[in-house]
């Protein structure tokens, strides 16, 4: 009979299948993470953008409905000073102007890194899984994460990356490719080039030492089957999951992944300033999809605030991010979450016992 390729790790977390449901800020939450556990899989969430009593909230309400592996996910960019954005307010004036508004007087709050306050809120909520973009926290709040026994993983765009990821003391490595959506996990200067990730992922399975989590491009069970026979451990998948009921996009959003939209997502840094792959909307169409007048990471966005607003208001997604991966047209449209998962899973599996001796 066929198993999956890496028992082990699936045991460590207490996981059925190789899926991790990604975490996805404004489109993952608790009905998602719950439905992904359900079907014997990881379910995030994402926890940039929370408090860290937000972030307890939706543990507690994950745990209320379902016992199972949670990940809870984390930036670890680095705040630089406030950049100059005289350049980006100039690039949005014709916008401003013709939606009657201005630059936030009072901005939302920027993305924050992984700090003291949400690594007790971690020590406090004990998840099976905490992982990182950007990089990793320092060296301390690092050590008080991995104290709590959680599995630590972090994502990687490059070899170099991931060797850094696994010799810090990761449990496991993302091996994130270009055809991802949303964020890039680009923190190295000598990045270079991105990578796909069929050409990324061996080479990161040879490279380290630690399970290798397979992320980007992956939407049906060929992927997955594909992504383990490369080596992966697991595959992580994000897009696949914006098509359920259960994920928090926009009606809007959703009816985009399902039309041709979704054969044409891009790299833009226009709504953060960080490289986040979405679907095309009237911004990036008309001042290009990557601009120099974009403040970096995470400053660009808050010029956009009420833009976005206004715009979302009458139903026009303008200035709003529309993340989504490369695969994303192999989506299905309306099947729950932990439907998708099962029907994956059987399919991958179905595929790996095919060409099994």
């Amino acid at each position: 009979m066929t198993r999956w390729p890496d028992p082990a790790l699936l045991a460590r977390v207490g996981m059925t299948v190789p899926i991790i449901q990604a975490p996805m800020a404004n489109a993952g939450g608790v009905a998602l993470a719950v439905a992904a556990i359900e079907a014997g899989a990881v379910g995030s969430l994402p926890c940039a953008m929370l408090s860290p009593e937000r972030m307890r909230d939706e543990v507690a309400a994950v745990r209320a409905r379902v016992s199972g592996p949670i990940n809870l996910n984390f930036f670890c960019h680095r705040l630089g000073p406030v950049p100059d954005d005289a350049a980006w307010l100039a690039r949005l004036a014709p916008y401003y102007a013709e939606y009657n508004a201005a630059p936030p007087a009072d901005p939302p709050p920027l993305r924050a890194p992984f700090d003291a306050a949400m690594c007790a809120a971690v020590e406090a909520a004990k998840p099976d899984i905490v992982s990182f973009h950007f990089g990793l926290p320092d060296a301390a709040l690092f050590g008080r994460v991995k104290a709590t026994g959680a599995m630590v993983i972090a994502s990687a765009t490059s070899l170099e990356g991931g060797r850094r990821l696994a010799a810090a003391g990761c449990d496991a490595v993302i091996a994130q490719g270009w055809e991802a959506g949303g964020h890039a996990s680009r923190w190295l200067a000598e990045d270079g080039d991105p990578m796909g990730l069929f050409a990324l992922l061996p080479q990161m399975v040879d490279a380290v030492r630690v399970p290798v989590i397979a992320a980007g491009g992956i939407g049906d069970g060929r992927g997955i089957a594909a992504a383990l026979t490369l080596g992966a451990s697991a595959v992580q998948l994000g897009t696949a999951y914006l098509h359920c009921p259960e994920s928090l996009i926009s009606p809007i959003h959703r009816a985009l992944l399902a039309s041709d939209a979704a054969e044409h997502s891009m790299v833009t840094n226009l709504f953060t300033g960080g490289a986040a792959r979405g679907l095309p909307n009237r911004l990036m169409r008309e001042i290009g999809p990557v601009n120099a007048d974009a403040p970096p990471f995470p400053y660009a966005s808050a010029a956009l605030a009420e833009l976005r607003h206004k715009a979302e208001a009458a139903g026009d997604p303008a200035f709003t991010p529309l993340w989504a991966g490369q695969a994303a047209a192999l989506g299905s449209s309306g099947e729950p979450a932990r439907l998708l998962t099962e029907r994956l899973a059987r399919e991958a599996l179905a595929l790996l016992a095919r060409g099994s001796p």
